[in-house]
């Protein structure tokens, strides 16, 4: 096989592992909140094939009480069949839906009519840009692979938009500067299961939806009831902030900055908190680390040692005594040195 042939299936694979099916409930547990923001708009999903796609037979069957003016649908073509679900699309497809013309209220994609695109219907391609620029909002389920890609994309067109992503979007240095700049935010729920092309359900970590649609959410306080202690709130090794372990747990009588989880952002007020970045090692993030260790080494409970330079690229908690699990030193922290999760740094704006 030829290394370009080997790449195309390599891709064909990858495309294959990110192909998740969004349940119905889910999407009509969201979309719920955002009904006014559909009247009179053009809806576009364009990683949907309308014979399957729940996001499709969502719009369709709601299309009149939500006032739509429009809805377009994309399918992406395999070109590697002999890898994909019989409801793969063997060409790629559109559809435009203008409302129920028997008055049913049950869309056939059959009645309706799909169309083929020219190319393979890739979210990039010339044709699906063509009718992204029709669209006012899109709503899908894109593949998380390409998740960065799919969100440039969206911005540099300054579309609106009701997607899903995996938890770990939040960190991509494409994805965060949105999200301090209140252009992203997460919608209302998180979504753990999704259905395979076989017909199992698959169970992700954490999905959340990403919005810039503004939501009622948005401006609910989260209520602190906890008072700051150094014991109960240690402040980072190499970060000027102390260390939170759960949204819930933010003191309400600190000042100054807090490292919370990156889930905190499903609690974001950003009336009641002021993001200052995250920390992840790189300056671009803009919570930029007090300390660059020398000499890092992880050290592994069997008793060996391995590249430590992820002490670079997180929070850190100096500990006085040995723990006994990974943990790592360095050349200049006296003691022992426990990594964290990449923490979003936040203020209380109102202290």
């Amino acid at each position: 096989m030829s290394s370009t042939a080997n790449q195309n299936l390599h891709q064909a694979k990858n495309a294959k592992k990110d192909e998740f099916y969004t349940q119905l409930t889910d999407i009509e547990n969201e979309l719920k909140h955002y009904r006014h923001h559909f009247n009179g708009k053009v809806v576009y999903c364009n990683c949907d094939d309308p014979r399957m796609s729940n996001f499709f037979h969502y719009f369709s069957y709601n299309f009149e009480d939500l006032g739509l003016k429009k809805l377009i649908t994309t399918c992406y073509q395999n070109q590697n069949k002999d890898l994909f679900s019989q409801h793969d699309c063997e060409r790629a497809i559109y559809l435009e839906y203008h409302g129920d013309r028997n008055k049913n209220r049950t869309p056939d994609v059959d009645e309706i009519g799909v169309q083929y695109l020219k190319g393979d219907g890739d979210f990039r391609s010339a044709e699906s840009i063509e009718l992204l620029k029709q669209a006012d909002i899109v709503v899908t389920n894109p593949p998380f692979s390409l998740f960065r890609e799919y969100v440039a994309q969206l911005i540099a067109h300054n579309k609106q938009f009701v997607i899903i992503g995996n938890v770990n979007a939040i960190t991509y240095k494409e994805v965060f500067p949105l999200i301090k700049e209140d252009k992203i935010w997460l919608g209302y729920n998180c979504l753990r299961f999704f259905k395979k092309p076989d017909g199992s359900m698959y169970e992700t970590a954490r999905s959340y939806w990403y919005t810039n649609l503004d939501i009622a959410k948005r401006y609910e306080d989260l209520i602190l009831y906890k008072r700051y202690t150094p014991e109960e709130y240690p402040k980072y090794d190499n970060y000027d902030a102390i260390n939170v372990d759960k949204a819930k747990e933010i003191p309400m009588d600190y000042p100054g900055a807090m490292g919370v989880p990156i889930t905190f952002l499903d609690k974001y007020n950003p009336e009641q908190f002021e993001i200052l970045g995250i920390t992840s090692g790189r300056d671009e993030f803009e919570a930029r680390p007090i300390k660059r260790y020398k000499n890092p080494l992880q050290m592994n409970p069997n008793g060996s040692n391995s590249n430590g330079s992820k002490a670079n690229t997180r929070a850190t908690i100096l500990l006085k005594t040995k723990p006994s699990g990974i943990h790592y030193i360095a050349d200049n922290a006296v003691g022992f040195l426990k990594i964290l999760y990449a923490r979003i740094i936040i203020k209380n704006k109102r202290l």
